[in-house]
């Protein structure tokens, strides 16, 4: 699976993390993360020391600042969203830079910024060095639902076929001398959205008739390929999540 489709966010680099089982990857973002979130929003000098944890991954997987950086205005919404609260918090006011801002509205919009840009980092790391079906399969090792990894195996097979669906749809449009573009046209958009919806529905019932016929029998084998992590990749994996515990652990008791 996955084969001949393009991977947005994976990036083909020769290093240490990115041959790490994929299993091993998602337990240490998730730990890191959860570090990350149990950490006082005062302590601000621990999030200084988890950002170069973040540095220290990428350089050893050999991804660029610019890459990150690129990718992570995912999060501007909610940055914008984070500068009002100083202005409209409540409680003890403060001057910076002779504005009057409410000081646990400063705390709460740095709380969002300084912990979703953790967070969001954290996941771009996991997504750039591996490829959307090792992260399925990673799951399906940690025991995830087999309903859920199933849905998201079928979604990624099938999204890029969707796509290039849609593509078609579009320039039949088109070359029949129909654009539509404004809100008076939107009778043209959602009658393509409803066809194409009928023949998702129709390609997926063929689908699972088809894998019905080769005797399938609710799971797809995703474990079949390899073996797992060794304890060793573990132990060299357990660095990150060891390391911010003790972090979020000094930033508790101080």
């Amino acid at each position: 699976m996955g084969a001949g489709h393009s991977h947005a966010l994976y990036v083909h680099r020769a290093s240490p993390v990115h041959v790490l089982p994929p299993e091993v990857k998602i337990v240490a973002s998730v730990l890191f993360t959860v570090a990350v979130v149990a950490t006082p929003r005062e302590a601000i000098w621990a999030f200084g020391a988890y950002l170069l944890v973040i540095v220290a991954v990428a350089a050893v997987a050999r991804i660029g600042p610019g890459w990150l950086a690129l990718r992570s205005l995912i999060e501007l919404p909610f940055i914008l969203l984070a500068f009002a609260l100083p202005f409209l918090g409540t409680g003890e006011k403060i001057d910076v830079l002779g504005m009057s801002v409410s000081q646990d509205g400063l705390y709460g919009a740095w709380n969002i910024i300084a912990k979703g840009t953790l967070g969001v980092l954290s996941s771009l790391l996991l997504a750039g060095t591996t490829t959307p079906r090792d992260l399925l399969l990673g799951l399906d090792r940690l025991r995830c639902p087999q309903m859920v990894t199933q849905i998201a195996t079928f979604m990624l097979r099938y999204l890029d076929v969707l796509a290039e669906e849609a593509r078609r749809m579009r320039v039949a449009q088109r070359s029949r001398g129909y654009d539509p573009r404004f809100l008076w046209q939107i009778k043209g958009f959602a009658t393509g959205v409803g066809a194409l919806f009928l023949r998702a529905f129709e390609r997926g019932e063929r689908v699972y008739l088809a894998m019905v016929s080769r005797g399938y029998e609710g799971r797809i084998p995703l474990a079949l390929a390899g073996t797992g992590a060794t304890a060793g990749q573990w132990a060299a994996a357990a660095g990150v999540p060891v390391v911010a515990a003790a972090i979020a652990t000094i930033a508790l008791v101080r």
